[in-house]
């Protein structure tokens, strides 16, 4: 007798199911992400989704259209639209244009910069001198900051340079003007510097164009090569916030998770997209110098400030998502470009968009947004928060009712000197309470609520103290119903009967918590009215019946039964709302 005694309490102390669980509710969050149009890769990213404290947004094709347009031709001291170009802005586009790489093989550009420069210029029917032909090139890249072509023509060899501001201007000694050229001194760059941060402010991104006649014969294989230039003028592309993504960026901000903007652009047209977005609110910009210039732990004392990262390398960007991680917070980092990669991979959930997104982007990303829509980034968010949410009820179901089930046991032992369930009946329960209904409860769509609250519904919502008391109430009314009914009827009939009881109220009273925490979803009912219908066909079907310790109930039986899981199952409800 002791020893099944002691075999019961080890059967009801053990929630057999909670690892399959956990990874059946992540593979149904992706199944339904999937029908958001968002590839989910690794489906325990879906779990760290819901953990995510801190998004790390790449600018340009995320938060915005990603169409970068030319807009405006600048030559240092005014600026003109693109249609409206006089001839000496004409010129710099048409030098801009020079220092374009052609395009590929089947009409496109690696850069958009280089598409939208190319096609400005195609739109005005410039085209490069004749005669020109590219004898070097230095492509872009972060650490340059620039692109130079060194080309021949008719009138001998030029370096034609197009890329930031601060890289190019570093090497100008000579300013085009309107009749003549001048010297670039200290003043002349502070005028210049204005100017590019008066076009950064409203939002575009500038590109300094300079050119230089060099000697036949000069290479050019890195910026050391270069000559001292003559700056022509800039150019500035205007590239559209993405309508949705103010209400993207809200919505998130509103549920309590940072975001921090990352890009190359200039810092002030970083400040100004942010500004837009309502993503600044007093935060910091950071520039990818003032990372240089910070070790890690001072870095790690002003990251949870900053609301923009400008001009930064890919490097820079793990570095970031490093910092965030080194004070606890759960990072997501979405990009497109390879540039991205490095950082995404990293990242506690990478996020690439996938239609006009790289390979490299992709195949580090946890999750891939197929529709390039940021929405389906805060759908991915929810969807991982309401994972915890469906996670904690499924938990509540298996822990409470287990724990109930020993207080029953425990109980029963009391109260009658021997365990009031046999091993077979407590295997019983738990196949009819942990398997469909808990399974249905972890993979059912979230509840119908608002994705403001469904964002709220995180692991530090869904876990700890609301986690310990749905735990608590649930085997209190598990206990408390089937020692009710057991004792109840064994005053009344044979101690197999009253066992046949406390077996139906056991299962029953889990049963209607469970639908109570389903609410209305199908799968929730249909699990229910399955392990009842199997309840009864067990308990009612002689043979079976007496294999598992027990006997046919009449009416009377099943009142009792029935009676006690209702008023349970009433108490777990009111219960929370009286505390």
């Amino acid at each position: 007798e002791a020893v099944g005694t002691g075999v019961s309490l080890m059967v009801a102390a053990v929630p057999e199911g909670l690892p399959a669980l956990a990874t059946l509710a992540q593979v149904a969050a992706a199944r339904r992400l999937a029908d958001r149009h968002a590839l989910v890769r690794n489906p325990r990213a879906i779990e760290a989704l819901g953990r995510v404290e801190q998004v790390c947004f790449d600018k340009t094709g995320t938060l915005t259209e990603g169409t970068l347009a030319l807009v405006a031709v600048s030559d240092g001291r005014t600026d003109e639209p693109l249609d409206a170009l006089a001839p000496r802005r004409r010129a710099v586009l048409a030098l801009a244009a020079q220092a374009t790489p052609p395009a590929n093989g089947n009409g496109t550009h690696a850069h958009a910069t280089d598409r939208a420069v190319a096609e400005a210029a195609a739109s005005l029917g410039l085209r490069r001198p004749a005669r020109w032909r590219v004898s070097a090139e230095l492509p872009f890249e972060s650490r340059r900051g620039l692109h130079a072509v060194l080309g021949v023509q008719a009138r001998g060899a030029t370096v034609v340079v197009k890329g930031a501001p601060e890289a190019v201007l570093a090497r100008c000694t000579a300013w085009q003007q309107a009749r003549s050229v001048v010297p670039f001194g200290p003043e002349e760059a502070r005028q210049v510097e204005d100017h590019v941060h008066r076009l950064a402010r409203r939002g575009l991104r500038v590109l300094a164009v300079a050119d230089a006649d060099v000697a036949e014969g000069a290479r050019l294989q890195d910026t050391g090569d270069l000559p001292d230039l003559v700056l022509r003028g800039f150019v500035a592309l205007a590239d559209p916030v993405r309508p949705s993504a103010v209400d993207a960026v809200a919505t998130l901000q509103g549920a309590g998770v940072h975001l921090a903007m990352i890009t190359g652009d200039h810092p002030s047209t970083a400040e100004a997209v942010a500004a837009e977005l309502g993503m600044l609110n007093g935060g910091r910009v950071l520039t990818g110098a003032d990372l240089e210039a910070l070790d890690d732990d001072e870095l790690d004392g002003v990251i949870a400030d900053a609301a923009v990262f400008a001009r930064v390398t890919p490097r820079q960007k793990v570095r970031i998502v490093e910092g965030y991680q080194r004070i606890g917070k759960a990072v997501a980092m979405t990009g497109d470009g390879a540039n991205d990669a490095a950082a995404i991979r990293l990242a506690d959930a990478g996020i690439a968009l996938g239609g006009g997104g790289t390979d490299a982007a992709r195949a580090a990303a946890d999750v891939i947004v197929v529709d390039d829509r940021i929405e389906t980034i805060v759908d991915a968010v929810i969807e991982g928060r309401a994972m915890w949410e469906s996670v904690r009820g499924a938990v509540a179901i298996l822990v409470g009712g287990n724990l109930g089930e020993l207080g029953f046991t425990l109980a029963g032992t009391a109260l009658g000197a021997s365990a009031p369930l046999n091993p077979r009946q407590l295997l019983l329960v738990n196949l009819l309470t942990d398997m469909a209904p808990a399974l249905a409860i972890a993979l059912r769509e979230p509840a119908d609520r608002s994705p403001e609250a469904l964002l709220h519904a995180g692991p530090d919502a869904s876990l700890g103290l609301a986690l310990t008391r749905d735990i608590l109430v649930r085997a209190g009314a598990t206990a408390s119903g089937a020692t009710g009914a057991w004792a109840f009827a064994r005053l009344t009939g044979t101690p197999t009967r009253a066992r046949t009881v406390g077996l139906v109220a056991l299962v029953g009273t889990q049963l209607g918590q469970t639908v109570v925490a389903g609410g209305p979803s199908p799968m929730v009912l249909g699990a229910t009215a399955l392990s009842t219908a199997v309840l009864v066909a067990v308990v009612q079907t002689p043979g079976i019946s007496q294999f598992f310790g027990c006997r046919p109930m009449g009416p009377v039986g099943w009142a009792t039964a029935a009676s006690a899981a209702t008023a349970a199952t009433a108490g777990s409800i009111v219960v929370p709302w009286a505390a």
